[in-house]
């Protein structure tokens, strides 16, 4: 295993009142866990007085400060070409780490074709659980990760689809070799689903640490950003990239048929926004299909040709031991 050094990288979007409550708990995980580490926080053009803040509370902290706000993609991005240690901790600004939260996370990296690892997350208000482990599944040719599970009694490691944005620990060099998170998901949603299938696909693996937590306010990053309807508009165009990015070329054809059958029941239900989404998609389809060839160049150069439907066996043969209980569970 590489030196045992982490780079913490949160992104910055008007948060100066998370900072204030979350860092001295980052700081503290840090310093309890006996690594060497930096904590660099990338500014996306704050308004309120974040930058202040750090200057003033935190002189420790390399502080970027971004010259044009593009979202949370091309934010980290940046910080991720600064980072100096083999491992990077992508980290939100609402999230508060408990003392040992880095216990035992780093040993997944003994293995050479670790991606990453995340632990659970906990929601600050009424501390229920909002995110664990997750499987691959497909709805028709729509491909999901949104079923949670557990397992009781793990005797081996626990992959999951992907590491959320939030609290991933990833080796920088193959995060690097993907360059980073893919900007076209800007400004946010979806990011960290195609990082963890891109990563997936080249052979690497993503898991899930069951033995510690964090604590998060869940929506406060997206209030920041315009009306409801609006945020919902990037989140179908995101799934829209991701599909487009990565299914089979064979099961694409299907997967707009599904999509043209949306239209009319979005139509139906008034919800607007859905066609916002889709225009937005295929303005941008000369960005998508860069992106998908560019995946594919890479996993050419890698020597990996692993699909979607590959991915998800490989999980369940990994898991095919172990049992598993479905849902998010308890605290």
């Amino acid at each position: 295993m590489k030196q045992l050094g982490l780079s913490v990288i949160i992104p910055n979007y008007n948060g100066r009142l998370l900072l204030e409550n979350n860092l001295p708990s980052v700081f503290a995980a840090l310093q309890q866990s006996g690594l060497l580490y930096e904590v660099i926080v990338v500014d996306d053009c704050s308004t309120d007085n974040s930058i202040e803040f750090i200057d003033t509370n935190y002189p420790s902290i390399s502080l970027i400060k971004k010259a044009k706000n593009t979202g949370f993609s091309a934010t980290c991005n940046v910080g991720i070409t600064q980072a100096k240690y083999p491992y990077i901790m992508l980290l939100n600004s609402d999230i508060q780490l408990t003392l040992d939260y880095f216990t035992g996370q780093l040993e997944y990296f003994k293995f050479k074709d670790t991606f990453g690892v995340m632990a659970k997350i906990v929601g600050a208000k009424q501390g229920e659980v909002q995110d664990t482990a997750r499987l691959y599944t497909f709805n028709g040719f729509k491909i999901k990760a949104n079923r949670f599970f557990s397992v009781k009694k793990p005797t081996e490691l626990i992959p999951t689809a992907y590491l959320s944005g939030a609290n991933a620990i990833v080796d920088a060099e193959k995060l690097r070799a993907l360059g980073g998170f893919n900007e076209i998901f800007s400004p946010f949603y979806y990011e960290d689903f195609d990082l963890g299938l891109r990563a997936w696909r080249m052979g690497w693996r993503c898991y899930y640490h069951p033995d510690t937590y964090c604590i998060h306010d869940h929506s406060s990053t997206t209030r920041n950003y315009r009306s409801r309807n609006w945020v919902k508009s990037i989140f179908f165009r995101n799934r829209f990239i991701m599909h487009a990015i990565h299914l089979e070329k064979f099961q694409l054809p299907m997967y707009y048929f599904q999509l043209f059958i949306d239209v009319f029941f979005m139509w139906m239900l008034g919800k607007f926004y859905f066609y916002k989404a889709l225009y937005q998609f295929i303005v941008r389809y000369g960005e998508i299909r860069s992106s998908r060839k560019n995946q594919e160049n890479l996993m050419s150069k890698y020597g990996s040709s692993r699909t979607v439907k590959q991915v998800r066996k490989e999980m369940n043969e990994l898991l095919a031991n172990q049992e598993i209980s479905y849902g998010l569970g308890k605290a």
